[in-house]
């Protein structure tokens, strides 16, 4: 058997970082546009959150069995089919809009969330490949080639979006585009050799933390899993719910141009991903558990100023914030959870925390549109800060009464 140090650890994560990418351009139209698309075909103005909720209730749907999978078959198998999905369900959303269809919007958007919850698991992969110690600067090192995508995506989409005024026949070629991305990504993905679960059971072996998988309740009752996955929740429900109701929040009620909220959603994916290696590196210095607190913070701070700015530029730089608080926070619970389980447990684990996120993703973004639409952008930042203050309240009163101990993967009994 091969020794770590022979395995294609850094081919293989700069292959999962370009993938991210390519999924990180698709998801900045999705974000900007998955909500007036929907709106633009119905003619329905109070479902303004649909779109949204929908792409983020498949993605948490396919969460679950995609964890499970990857930790029968491996992680690329199901990566590919993720990305492959996303293709098809792109092309759906562009013969949806042209044609102002819903149907093939509805399932468009349906493949575009369920790529987006299996490619999100590629973190899973991320933390196959290295010990506790560098875990987060791992995860960190493939997230960061979603940055790229969020040069990507303003690139080619602003200009195709530029003059045109904001209809099916506009959208239909985004979409196409972002279609595109996604076979990129697939491209890249099958790439990866070996599959990173093999590379987990190598380092298992060496570090003696084989054993057989845990039941998903065992799981849970591990130290640290539950403050990991609260603000796992809180912070990827409040960044995807705020992030993909941008768009009706610029187009529909500051009356900017629509192609302004591309720049804004690029802002967002480069405080998500631009600084994520020196995060992972922070996280793996300071602890898991003040980072989800510190993560949770920035978020507040960021959402609750949603009440008074109102410029493309101020916008922008909210939601940069919104993306580095996140970023501390959900790479942090990432590392927890990963730190916490054996390779045969981390998908399952991983998938059921993100099928819970996008779930309350998904249920924050209708409740969110209708908040919006019915009261205005006062009631979605009130809202939002408080879903990312409590929990953060907790994890610190939590830590204060009991100490974690230093996080590492459980070993065999």
């Amino acid at each position: 058997m091969r020794e770590p140090a022979d395995l294609p650890i850094r081919r293989n994560t700069v292959l999962l970082a370009a993938a991210l990418a390519a999924n990180s351009a698709m998801l900045q139209l999705s974000a900007a546009v998955a909500s007036l698309t929907l709106v633009l075909v119905v003619d329905v103005e109070g479902l303004l959150g649909l779109g949204p909720a929908i792409v983020l209730a498949c993605g948490a749907l396919a969460s679950l069995p995609a964890g499970r999978a990857m930790d029968r078959v491996g992680r690329i198998p199901v990566l590919a089919t993720g990305y492959g999905v996303g293709a098809a369900g792109c092309a759906l959303a562009a013969i949806g809009s042209e044609t102002e269809f819903a149907p093939a919007v509805l399932g468009g958007l349906a493949g575009v969330g369920a790529a987006s919850g299996v490619s999100l698991l590629a973190r899973t992969a991320a933390g196959d490949m290295y010990p506790p110690e560098r875990r987060a600067r791992g995860i960190g090192m493939v997230l960061f080639g979603a940055v790229f995508g969020a040069i990507l995506g303003p690139a080619v989409f602003s200009p195709l979006l530029a003059g045109r005024d904001l209809d099916g026949g506009a959208l239909a070629p985004l979409w196409l585009a972002a279609g595109g991305f996604m076979l990129i990504g697939l491209v890249l993905v099958v790439s990866v050799r070996p599959d990173p679960r093999q590379i987990a059971i190598l380092l298992a072996s060496h570090e003696g933390e084989q054993g057989p998988a845990a039941p998903l309740a065992e799981l849970l009752r591990r130290p640290g899993v539950i403050p990991a996955m609260v603000a796992a929740q809180a912070s990827f429900a409040v960044m995807v719910a705020v992030m993909t109701l941008t768009g009706a929040v610029v187009v529909d009620h500051h009356h900017h141009a629509g192609h302004n909220v591309f720049p804004i959603i690029g802002a967002h994916v480069v405080g998500m991903y631009a600084l994520v290696i020196v995060v992972g590196d922070v996280i793996d210095r300071i602890g898991r558990r003040p980072s989800l607190a510190a993560g949770l913070g920035v978020m507040a701070v960021s959402a609750v100023s949603l009440v008074w700015i109102e410029s493309v530029p101020a916008m922008a730089v909210a939601l940069f914030g919104l993306g580095l608080g996140w970023n501390f926070s959900f790479v942090a619970a990432t590392a927890e959870l990963a730190d916490s389980t054996r390779p045969a447990e981390r998908g399952k684990l991983l998938g059921f925390n993100d099928l819970l996120a996008g779930a309350t993703g998904a249920t924050l973004a209708l409740a969110g549109g209708l908040a919006l639409t019915e009261l205005g952008v006062v009631a979605l930042a009130a809202g939002a800060t408080a879903l990312v203050v409590a929990p953060a309240v907790w994890i610190l009163r939590a830590a204060r009464l009991a100490p974690a101990p230093a996080s590492r993967a459980p070993t065999s009994r």
